[in-house]
């Protein structure tokens, strides 16, 4: 297993101030455009034909594999062998794992290169995106085991911290993480949570003994990963230099954590962007700064006194302007169709079918109901933007259709449903 920060390291990083970049890669594998005419029938919910149709999940992770995860794989390779101190966390889940295998396998190849420099740290998570921990704590276990057998076998790392799907955070998620032996955890960095306090040092959650908690600037993250390409942004263009500056001018802090999606590079913002020119120079104008590094999670958490201790009784994520559930869960069929999924969870585990319980789960990846969000406004057009379908009513269409599919192959196992 990979040794994330050591004694010496933390002896030395005290006076230190850290970059802690964390991306996260993850693909679903999208409903395709399935009818109710295809239940009963077809139990294919998620290879559509043909290859463009746009919930096609081999063209998708194909066209992301080219324009985001091997420039940006090829990118960060370069930098970790031109810069002694640059470091990188990530996070990937099972089911884009299951994709680069099958249609890509040269981005995961890449993935595997970057990882075995020995200086990329994998974050732990649920294998399927889901968020079961709200809704079945066997199922949510059972996911996160999956992850790290597949993280391990992959990749020969075991995952010291943990981050829930969709950094969906609160007390209960912290003490199940503690108890689960991880040393760290990740969530978003509110401004409601924090009050005065600084997202820019490590932290220790409430109700825990020994896990430590890191948060999201989400200030500094999302005017790279959302605000970059932005013309009318008071800030365009934001180069490295002045991204830097903005860190140095910041006297409170030991560790700026930048989380955000991998897809940030090449696929959200665009290689004519300049992003990928952004983050060639980030590390050169970073470390120009006498004690500025960068820290992997597991190092910044090793390395630094945690400041306070943050209590989150309710649930945080990173989505949306009310960062909480709702952008999963905000409207009735979202509702309906989540609860419908795991009431089936026990009679779906009995049948011991694999496929079936496979598809079950990958019916639990979070973006099913990320697309039915019938939110207006910039988060509305954010969720449009993501999802695959002509609007939120299509996406819930498909989805209760290949539900109304499992009822139909469990009744043909003599289950009651």
């Amino acid at each position: 297993m990979m040794n994330f920060g050591t004694p010496t390291q933390t002896a030395a990083a005290t006076s230190k101030k850290a970059i802690v970049l964390y991306l996260h890669v993850h693909q679903p594998y999208r409903v395709r455009h399935y009818t109710i005419f295809d239940a009963g029938k077809d139990h294919d919910y998620f290879f559509s034909m043909p290859y463009e149709d746009r919930t096609s999940n081999k063209r998708i992770v194909q066209k992301v594999a080219e324009k985001s995860y091997l420039p940006t794989n090829r990118h960060l390779i370069e930098l970790l062998k031109t810069h002694a101190e640059f470091k990188v966390s990530l996070s990937i889940t099972g089911t884009v794992l299951e994709q680069l295998e099958k249609w890509a396998p040269e981005a995961l190849e890449s993935f595997k290169e970057l990882v075995g420099t020995g200086r990329v740290e994998i974050v732990g998570e649920t294998y399927h995106h889901s968020l079961a921990f709200f809704y079945s704590r066997s199922e949510f276990e059972m996911q996160v085991k999956m992850h790290r057998d597949k993280v391990r076998e992959l990749f020969g790392q075991t995952p010291q911290v943990f981050r829930n799907t969709e950094l969906a955070y609160n007390n209960d998620v912290a003490y199940w993480a503690d108890q689960a032996g991880y040393k760290g955890i990740l969530a978003e960095g509110w401004d409601a949570v924090l009050d005065w306090r600084s997202p820019n040092y490590v932290y220790r959650p409430t109700y825990t003994e020994n896990i430590r908690l890191l948060l999201k600037n989400y200030k500094l993250s999302d005017d790279i990963a959302f605000r970059f390409g932005n013309r009318e942004w008071s800030e365009w263009p934001l180069t490295a230099d002045k991204f830097t500056h903005w860190l140095n001018a910041t006297h409170h802090g030991t560790n700026f954590n930048l989380f955000m999606d991998y897809e940030t590079f090449g696929e959200h913002q665009w290689d004519d962007s300049g992003i990928f020119e952004f983050l060639r120079h980030l590390p050169q104008e970073w470390l120009k700064t006498e004690g500025n590094t960068f820290m992997t999670v597991s190092e910044a958490i090793d390395s630094f006194e945690a400041k306070d201790q943050i209590d989150m009784p309710h649930t945080v994520t990173w989505a949306d302007t009310e960062r909480d559930l709702s952008a999963w869960l905000g409207n009735p069929m979202q509702q309906e169709a989540i609860h419908a999924l795991y009431e089936l969870q026990d009679k779906v585990l009995a049948t011991n079918d694999w496929q079936l319980i496979e598809d079950w789960r990958r019916l639990q990846a979070s973006d099913h109901f990320y697309y039915m969000c019938t939110k207006w406004f910039s988060d509305g057009d954010i969720h449009a933007y993501f999802s695959p379908y002509a609007n939120p009513y299509d996406a819930f269409i498909a989805f209760m259709n290949a539900y109304h599919d499992l009822k139909f192959r469990l009744s043909e196992k003599g289950a009651e449903v």
